[in-house]
């Protein structure tokens, strides 16, 4: 995970705020009705309305294609249905509805037809037609359960013909409906100016009408119906909650209806009516469909009803349709109004500020994380948030979806592109700078921890890895060049996996010889261990290479290791035009020496007393010397790791005890004893074997009294 710090949080902060702000502006207003589409069909798939249509408080009565394809209204002009349609609307109305709702308009009657019929209009032949129908409309609207549509237009206004208007003494209102800028009816408008009033729709007289309560409006322009508050992100309206989709409304076909009369089943209309909201409207594959929140799912023209006289159409399967009958949208409006169950949106102020804090999550992310990573975050943020709105939907409030998730959307491309160009533009140049000569796995540390090296060199607390083959030259005098090619590739190539396995950077290669460091340029607090390991690895790494490897066979391939820990100068130095990476000190120089002091002693790896200390417990050491080394006036105290601690052989105990007591008595001047002490060993020993020939020859010619127990070394 990449660090971040304080330029990285400012453009995150921005770029939340530029997405947020783009896509909740008004050009955008879309989005906010691409939301309410999304979470209506998530809802209808996830969690579907379980109610039965027959408890819903408003129905439908259907003027639809079996109506035209029954007698009588087969072949007959709609203008000529009148008076069936008074019939029917008397029969409802006394099986106990509690209004009906015109979503149909009769702007002329048959009878003011002037088409000329023998020497007489039709019109004038057909007086008193209507007179029936009129009739009826008056006793329904003296009994308040009738409301007639109309169409308000300033050009071209859809109104029922006078003698209606008259009959139900002007009790009118309007059919209108509310389309966002995308022709989708989302909310539907509550009232409307007519003269110096305002008017309350179609709907929402119906439901105060079933609830017995007049619609008010408050200073602040809500509209309360029967103490319920009427939710509304655009002013006078209200959000269209289709719970249902469609299915959730009982319909009744007219032509049914009409042959139930017929029948004479008064009881059916009771049962079908009573206490119920009725909408007489169209539903016909050609007129009045309307797109709705259902669009992207699909919705249904109501649920069939239960038959009361002719048999069901032979094709009653519904199917889902992008649009909707016009009526539905209406019963829609009176069923959220009488159950309190229209949406309630988010304001700008609160949509704007969770867009934003959306972005800014997903800004942060993608700083920190890959582009990836942060991918998959946006993802998985957004499928849970998802949930949580869909989970918020059931309960009708709509939470923005699509605005959050483009914003994220954009501010996860925004931060990809802010870290390429700025950002991670020294990270891009470092892992260049060291792809060819630094582990992957090291590179990745360096990044995350922050601490870049700074360009012409700075201060490290590293450990130094030298390593070297012994007696290299005259075995390369025996090879092709082929073979000493092959070899050397197959040893440093180990060697270096090893090395950079443990954390370590190599430096160069120097003919057969390895030069590495621990600690830097990564930063590693446990640089000395992880040198150590290596040095141990690189040991037996080697044996196996002899062991098993054909480059290798027949040359009994050693090599020493020199390890020391301290301050140094890491960072590219070279020349202005070309530099490395390398390091310089007086801490490179002594794991040099120690790495040429082994064949002194015999041993493999040697370390110093600064890099035994960072250790800690990790290792069982065992005291070489104290050495002078060439170019250093300072003794050192030296070390050879012999395991990890605790899993040292028997022997390795043995021989580090019996060197330990020599030691001590050497540097007490009982060489006799040390020599006998080092004796013990010095068979399978051959640091042993060396300070026991050094003792018994100052046993035999004792040193002067000046003398300390410090080996100077005259080589490298």
């Amino acid at each position: 995970m990449r660090r971040i710090g304080g330029p990285d949080i400012v453009a995150a902060i921005l770029i939340a705020l530029v997405a947020g702000a783009v896509f909740t502006s008004p050009p955008l207003q879309t989005l906010q009705g691409l939301s309410l589409d999304i979470l209506t069909a998530l809802r209808g798939k996830i969690a579907p309305d379980r109610r039965d249509p027959a408890t819903s408080p408003v129905v439908v009565v259907a003027i639809d294609g079996e109506t035209y394809d029954t007698p009588p209204f087969r072949g007959s002009p709609t203008q000529t249905w009148t008076r069936e349609i008074g019939r029917v609307l008397t029969g409802i109305a006394d099986g106990g509805a509690k209004v009906i709702g015109f979503d149909v308009i009769f702007p002329s009657s048959i009878e003011q037809s002037e088409i000329s019929f023998g020497e007489t209009p039709i019109g004038a032949r057909m007086k008193g037609f209507d007179r029936d129908y009129l009739i009826a409309l008056r006793k329904l609207s003296d009994n308040g359960k009738l409301v007639l549509g109309e169409i308000l237009s300033n050009d071209h206004p859809d109104v029922p013909y006078p003698a209606q208007r008259l009959a139900v003494r002007n009790n009118v209102r309007a059919l209108n409906v509310h389309t966002d800028t995308d022709d989708v009816i989302r909310r539907m408008p509550l009232s409307f100016s007519v003269g110096d009033k305002r008017v309350p729709a179609m709907a929402v007289e119906l439901a105060a009408h079933a609830l017995g309560a007049a619609p008010q409006t408050t200073p602040s322009g809500a509209t309360i119906l029967s103490g319920y508050a009427i939710p509304g992100a655009v002013p006078n309206t209200l959000t269209l909650n289709y719970r249902g989709m469609g299915r959730d409304v009982p319909t009744y076909s007219f032509a049914d209806l009409r042959a139930c009369l017929e029948k004479g089943d008064s009881d059916f209309f009771r049962r079908a009516f009573d206490g119920k909201v009725v909408l007489l409207g169209t539903i016909l594959n050609f007129e009045d469909r309307k797109l709705t929140s259902m669009r992207l799912s699909g919705g249904y023209d109501g649920t069939p009803a239960a038959r009361c006289a002719l048999p069901p159409p032979t094709s009653t399967a519904q199917k889902a349709r992008s649009d909707v009958a016009g009526v539905f949208v209406h019963a829609t409006v009176v069923r959220n109004l009488i159950e309190h169950d229209a949406v309630s949106e988010l304001g700008f102020p609160l949509r704007t500020i969770l867009t934003i804090v959306f972005a800014a999550i997903i800004a942060f992310a993608a700083c920190m994380l890959a582009p990836g990573g942060a991918t998959i975050a946006w993802l998985g943020l957004t499928a849970v948030y998802t949930g949580v709105a869909v989970a918020a939907f059931t309960q009708a409030l709509a939470l923005p979806l699509t605005e959050p998730a483009l914003a994220s959307l954009a501010a996860l491309a925004m931060m990809i592109g802010y870290r390429f160009v700025v950002a991670d533009r020294d990270e891009r140049f470092l892992r260049k700078s060291f792809a060819f000569y630094l582990a992957p796995e090291v590179i990745n540390t360096m990044v995350a921890s922050g601490k870049m090296p700074a360009l012409g060199g700075e201060a490290r607390n590293v450990t130094m890895f030298f390593s070297d083959l012994s007696g290299f030259s005259s075995i390369a005098e025996t090879m092709t060049p082929g073979e000493l090619v092959t070899l050397m590739n197959e040893y440093l190539s180990a060697m270096t996996d090893i090395i950079e396995g443990h954390g370590g950077y190599v430096d160069k290669y120097i003919g057969d010889s390895i030069v590495a460091m621990f600690g830097a340029p990564a930063d590693d607090p446990a640089h000395a261990r992880n040198a150590v390991h290596a040095a141990l690895k690189c040991h037996e790494k080697l044996a196996e290479l002899n062991a098993s490897n054909p480059a290798f066979a027949g040359h009994g391939l050693s090599h020493r290791i020199g390890l020391n820990s301290g301050e140094a100068v890491v960072g590219n130095i070279g020349s202005r035009r070309r530099f490395n990476y390398t390091v310089m000190s007086d801490t490179v120089n002594v794991a040099s020496r120690l790495e040429g002091a082994n064949k002194y002693y015999g041993t493999a790896v040697m370390g110093s007393e600064t890099t035994m200390a960072q250790t800690g417990d990790t290792f069982s050491w065992r005291e070489l010397d104290a050495i002078r080394v060439l170019g250093r006036g300072e003794a050192i105290k030296v070390f050879e790791p012999l395991a990890d601690k605790g899993a040292e052989s028997a022997e390795q105990t043995k021989v580090a005890t019996a060197y330990a007591e020599g030691l001590a008595c050497w540097r007490a001047r009982e060489f006799a004893k040390a020599a006998e002490a080092f004796d013990s060993v010095a068979k399978i020993d051959p640091a042993s074997a060396l300070f026991a020939k050094r003792a018994k020859a100052l046993a035999a010619n004792p040193p002067s009294p000046e003398w300390t127990p410090v080996n100077t070394l005259e080589g490298k």
